[in-house]
This record gives C-alpha cells, structure tokens and sequence, in this order.
C-alpha cells in the first residue's frame, strides 16, 4: 500500500513537472507501469476538431502497431465501444460480443500476441476530454478489479499530465486583458478556448478572425491588429485582435489562436486614421488610400501628417513599422 501511494505521488509529479507534452507522456507511461501491470501502451490525444486521436506516447510497441493505433479504424473502435466517455476502465473481457469483431483486435493485437487490455478515455476534472490509454498484455487472464479501480482513479492525473491546454493556456497567459478567444484548427474551423469567453468577432464568418487565420497560415508567431467593435467608424469603439500560433507540442489539428483584449493605448489616434495606417501597413500609396476610403488624396495627406505627429515618426515608413510592431492599425477587409 504504501508503495502505490509514494507511485501515486510520483505520477502527480510527473504530471505537473515542465517539459513538453511528449516528454511529459514518456514519464507518466514508465511511472504508471510501477503502479499497473501491462506490456505495453499508448497514450493519445484526443483532436480536437473530433477526428481521432493523436499517438503522444508509447512503451514497448513496435512502430507498425502505434501506427495502426493513431489510424482512423482505433478511433472508430474507441466510439463503439464507449471508451471516449466517462467510464471506468474497459477490458475485452467486459464486452457483449468476441474483441475479434474490432478490427484493431483483429488486425492488429491479436497478430501482436496481445490478448488483454485495459482501455480508458481520459478527462480532466472539469470533464473535457483530452486522451486516450490503452495498456496492453500478452496475458490472457482479464486485469483483476484492484488494478481496474486504480487506473481509474489515476485517470484525472494521466489527463492533467498530457492536456494540451496547458501549454496552450501559457501562451494566453502572456497575452495581458484576454477576454475572449477561439482555438483555430487547420481544418478551417475553430473551437472554443476553455476559460475564455465566445465573442461574435471571432465566428467562423467574421472578417477579424478571418484575418487572423491568414496571419497564423503565414507563419507570423505572433501578430496583432485593431478591429471595430461595431461598425466601420468604430462608434463602439476598438477592440485588439492578438492571432498567436500554436507551440510546437500541440496537437497536429490546430493552427493556432486569436485573441481579444481591450482596445487601448491608441495614442489618441482617430477611427479614420487607424484605417489610413492600415492601408498604410499594407504598402498603399496616397492614391490607392484616396480611392479605398472615398475621400481625396488631399484629405489622405491631413491624416498622414497627424498620424506622423501622433506616433512621433518623422517618416510614413517609420510610421507604418511602428504602427505594425505595436499592432495601431485597423487592416484592410480580406477578400472571401
């Protein structure tokens, strides 16, 4: 008893120790193993756009196996037989009909001399779904309901260890005032950011977002514009759009971030004159700027002079390179 406890402590360890995710996963998988018998597994995590699972870890499988595990025939497999919801621990043994009828045990596990396992969908205690761990034996005796009740009880922590929104969440924490935000996944599509707000500027259809995406498709790591809040002569004022890409352990099916944080430190710069630098950003010249607004060049020539005044540039490249680096600038609407 004692033993399992001082495991206990060192998977918790584990779980909450720096690195990355991938390192993090490698540690958890050798420390389980003092607490749980298998001869080898897997760990994953979950897409988060729900197309399968992702392999993060493994220990003592070949290749041809952990491949076959993180293909699309595992995932189904997964839906089937319940193991990504909230459950206790499922072994072959516990099924209605033979595990030969999946076709990971058939095609793959059987083949591999593996005749037992333990599979457990793993969910951090707020109940989101991050992964999955499947522990895998040659033995054909079923996994004894003491080391059932332990895995189960391990589950939140193994979730802690290899959640990707840690990392994720570090990033926003270096974003100061973040009030809303959105994952974005590289199918296109976005998903909630859990601890943040939903916000109608960051909808799939919104043309800030939209022009997020485009910076994190660029590979900027880290870009920021103003928006409107609610119309073009921003009457409601203006909000910041932070687009960051995602840190290198994240899960393949996600791009990056959009953010929003309040619109401040303009500089006492106008509605007007945050869209002449935008245009400005963008390489304009005064005509292309006259023709964009509707206004005349020499209209376009006031607000570039006090532009140039309000952010102390004695040039408009200077102006335009300042205007960018501290993200003072409405950009032009993308073209969808």
């Amino acid at each position: 008893m004692r033993s399992h406890r001082a495991g206990e402590l060192l998977l918790a360890e584990a779980a909450s120790s720096p690195g990355t995710t991938p390192e993090r996963a490698r540690n958890l998988l050798e420390v389980l193993r003092l607490l749980v018998p298998f001869d080898g597994a897997w760990l994953a995590l979950a897409d988060p756009a729900g197309s399968g699972y992702h392999s993060v870890a493994s220990f003592d499988l070949d290749r041809p196996i952990v491949e076959f595990l993180s293909g699309p025939l595992m995932a189904r497999d997964i839906e089937i037989t319940g193991t990504d919801r909230a459950r206790p621990p499922l072994s072959p043994s516990d099924l209605p009909y033979p595990a030969q009828e999946l076709p990971t045990w058939a095609d793959c596990l059987i083949p591999s001399g593996i005749n037992e396992a333990l599979a457990l969908g793993l969910f951090t205690s707020t109940g989101r779904h991050v992964g999955f761990l499947a522990l895998l034996s040659g033995d054909r005796s079923p996994p004894s309901p003491v080391t059932r009740r332990r895995l189960g009880r391990l589950g939140p922590v193994l979730a802690h260890g290899i959640d990707p929104m840690r990392s994720l969440l570090s990033v926003v924490g270096m974003v100061r005032g973040a009030e809303a935000g959105v994952l974005l996944c590289r199918d296109g599509g976005c998903r909630p950011l859990p601890g943040l707000a939903d916000d109608a500027l960051l909808s799939p259809s919104s043309p800030a977002l939209v022009i997020a995406r485009e910076r994190v498709d660029d590979g900027m790591v880290h870009s920021s514009f103003l928006w409107p809040r609610n119309s073009p002569g921003a009457t409601g004022g203006h909000v910041r759009v932070t687009a960051l890409s995602a840190p290198e352990d994240s899960p393949p099916a996600l791009a990056g971030l959009a953010l929003l944080t309040p619109g401040t430190g303009l500089r006492r710069l106008t509605p007007r004159e945050l869209q002449v630098l935008g245009l400005l950003v963008e390489g304009c010249s005064n005509q292309e700027i006259a023709h964009a607004l509707a206004v005349s060049p020499r209209t376009v020539a006031a607000h570039l002079e006090h532009i140039l005044h309000k952010l102390e540039a004695p040039t408009r490249t200077l102006a335009a390179v300042r205007a960018e680096r501290e993200g003072l600038y409405v950009p032009s609407l993308p073209h969808v």
